[in-house]
C-alpha cells in the first residue's frame, strides 16, 4: 500500500477519512482485499499471497503480510 494519485483505471473506496485506490483489474486478480488498521500501520489480506506480487512491505520486517 502507498500513497499515489487516482488514475482513470482504478476503482476509489472511501471509508471513513481514509480514501483507497485499487486497480480494477488487479482487484478482479485479488479480492476480496481486507485492510485492517493496526497501531503502528495497516494489515492487508488478499486472495493472493502479498509476498508474492512484488512489493510489498519488506521494510517492515515482514515477509508474509503487510507489517501485520
Amino acid at each position: 500500500m502507498v500513497m499515489d494519485q487516482a488514475r482513470p483505471t482504478d476503482e476509489s473506496y472511501t471509508f471513513g477519512d481514509f480514501t483507497f485506490l485499487v486497480d480494477r483489474e488487479f482487484m478482479e486478480k485479488v479480492k476480496p482485499i481486507k485492510v485492517d488498521f493496526k497501531n503502528v500501520g495497516f494489515s492487508i489480506t488478499a486472495n493472493i499471497d502479498l509476498s508474492k506480487a512484488g512489493g510489498g512491505c519488506s521494510g517492515c520486517g515482514s515477509t508474509s503480510s503487510c507489517c501485520s
